[in-house]
């Protein structure tokens, strides 16, 4: 593959503008000397080393590790690493959710790269926003880059059960809510869950991110399922360094390798694994990125002829150091091989083709089972589309019961995060049962699309051993959660979709099999309340009031359009290309 980047390397790139170029190169080798690079240093390829780790976020904690790492990668093969800070996304330490910021830290990552002397960059992270937030700005960038992830957490172990955040503390949580354990054992459980450095050890948000990453080929192959802890995530790191010098030489960048060709082999990979419902807007924003767009439809269309082979939770029984030893994503991809294009390329030029074509490891069956012989035949996730749905809503099928999958029920509607804690565990609620739970203003405008879609089953139906319903809403779902939960409704309600017209008592239809969900009431009585809706307050200030006024639906990946290929159109001053389709 030939690159296309041309112009000056190096620290000479991008001089900084003092309408002197003469004076701003003398000003800027002297600054980078007063840091003890020698000369023959500061005349290397640099490759910027985009770090995202923090206090606030614990799994990064082994950050200082992996970048020393890239560094003596980087170094051996002459190049220059030049670390950077960026934003960190710390999954569970920001409120009101990781996903309002995922934009900001993909910002942050492109400007960072545009606006400094390198010649290539490498990732570094793991945590969920973090790798789809530097892939979508280092694509739009537009110089070379790799991926590192940080690798997942080891598991642990709890009064002979084998632990592991955060599928197993959803599960235990369960329990507690209906009285089976008590304060003392579930305060035990909680000291075990995450006990090592790294993302969730299940096939949460950020291992599915890590092995779309590879299979996508913007990280080095086999090492998206290396633990965080293990030696060889030092030894991933110190060849991701070499490769980052390598393709600074040849100028092959992200939107080489991100095509529609490989995305959907991501998007196979992502079905066959089982993998976060949150894949799909990553991936929607990612392809926004080169100008392409995921079609729910296409993905339906997948679905239907791509089993799931791998057997981790949450839809299945391991963890994702299982899947290290069973072979990685290299076995995925192997059983997968007569469903993908073959002819995709990674970062270092070399076809998915070339890779299967090298003698595979040992594969373990009870982790990954051959195409004809899969856990499920059809794939993890599902699309429906219908009256509450029209652009369509998602259905994590492989963590779903199968009992509810065609199911019509009356509707228990929560107007919002607030009112579903206030009222979810009160005893008068009315609810049954074989009622479907509903969220509205839970989406991308109205909260910034937190992970609410996991409505807990209400205090008095736990307590009397239900541990399933069908619940609906335009909120994300955890990708280490379960259950049969519709999310991602699109339109969301803050922006007048049909979901912001249920009503309590309301009948709905769920059919998995004509992947449909529809509001059963005439569109006489639709109209009449549609009449009646008010536009939501939404925020106007700062980050909050740019995320409301400018971020899309999720099937466009929840992304700005100012951010996206067609958002680089220039237009003449004093005009502008933002658009919102928020009600005023």
């Amino acid at each position: 593959m030939e690159g296309r980047l041309s112009g000056p390397k190096g620290l000479i790139r991008g001089l900084t503008n003092y309408g002197d170029r003469d004076f701003a190169w003398f000003l800027r080798r002297s600054l980078a000397m007063s840091m003890g690079y020698s000369s023959e240093l500061l005349s290397r390829p640099v490759v910027g080393i985009a770090t995202s780790g923090g206090d606030f976020n614990s799994c990064h904690r082994l950050m200082p590790e992996l970048l020393a790492a890239v560094k003596r990668g980087v170094l051996i093969a002459g190049g220059l690493p030049l670390e950077f800070p960026t934003i960190s996304l710390g999954e569970v330490f920001l409120n009101p959710t990781s996903m309002m910021f995922r934009n900001l830290m993909a910002m942050d990552v492109e400007e960072m790269i545009r606006s400094q002397p390198m010649d290539a960059v490498v990732l570094i992270g793991g945590c969920d926003k973090t790798v789809p937030a530097q892939l979508m700005g280092a694509t739009s960038a537009g110089i070379p880059a790799i991926q590192l992830v940080t690798g997942p957490m080891m598991t642990d172990r709890s009064q002979g059960e084998r632990l592991g955040a955060c599928t197993d503390c959803r599960r235990f949580w369960a329990k507690f809510r209906r009285g089976e354990i008590d304060e003392r054992q579930i305060n035990e459980v909680g000291g075990h869950l995450a006990t090592t450095a790294g993302t969730c050890p299940v096939m949460g948000t950020a291992s599915t991110m890590a092995c779309i990453a590879e299979t996508l080929g913007v990280i080095l192959p086999g090492t998206a399922t290396i633990p965080a802890v293990h030696a060889d995530r030092l030894r991933a790191a110190e060849a991701t360094g070499a490769q980052a010098v390598r393709i600074a030489r040849n100028g092959v960048t992200l939107k080489d390798v991100i095509t529609s060709r490989s995305i959907e082999n991501a998007l196979r990979v992502l079905l066959a694994i089982g993998g976060s419902t949150n894949a799909v807007i990553h991936l929607a924003a990612i392809a926004g990125r080169v100008g392409l767009s995921l079609s729910l439809a296409r993905i339906n269309e997948i679905s239907d002829s791509t089993p799931v082979i791998v057997n981790l939770k949450p839809t299945g029984d391991h963890y994702m150091e299982d899947l290290q030893t069973a072979g990685g994503v290299g076995a995925v991809l192997r059983e997968l091989s007569n469903l993908l294009d073959l002819d995709c390329v990674d970062i270092a030029g070399n076809s998915l083709r070339e890779r299967l074509s090298q003698p595979g490891s040992y594969v373990d069956r009870s982790i990954v089972r051959p195409l004809d012989n899969p856990f499920d035949p059809r794939g993890g996730l599902i699309a429906l589309f219908g009256s509450l749905c029209p652009d369509g809503a998602i259905l994590k099928r492989a963590a779903a019961d199968p009992a509810l999958f065609e199911h019509q029920g009356r509707a228990v509607v929560f107007d919002g995060l607030n009112d579903l804690a206030q009222r979810i565990d009160q005893p008068d609620l009315d609810v049954q049962s074989d009622d479907i739970l509903v969220l509205k203003n839970a989406g991308p405008v109205a909260a910034g699309m937190p992970e609410a879609g996991y409505l807990p089953i209400p205090g008095k139906l736990a307590r009397a051993g239900v541990k399933d319903m069908v619940r609906i809403s335009d909120a994300r779902m955890s990708g280490t959660a379960f259950g049969t939960i519709i999310l991602h409704v699109t339109p969301e309600s803050a922006v007048g979709g049909p979901l912001s017209l249920v009503k309590n008592g309301d009948a709905i239809r769920l059919s998995v099999c004509n992947k449909q969900l529809d509001l059963l009431v005439d569109d006489a009585e639709l109209s009449r309340r549609r009449a009646l809706v008010r536009p939501s307050s939404l925020p106007t200030r700062g980050w909050a009031g740019l995320y409301a006024r400018s971020v899309q639906q999720a099937g466009l990946g929840c992304d700005f359009e100012f951010l996206t290929e067609s958002g680089f159109a220039e237009t003449p001053c004093g005009t502008t290309n933002l658009r919102s389709e928020v009600p005023r």
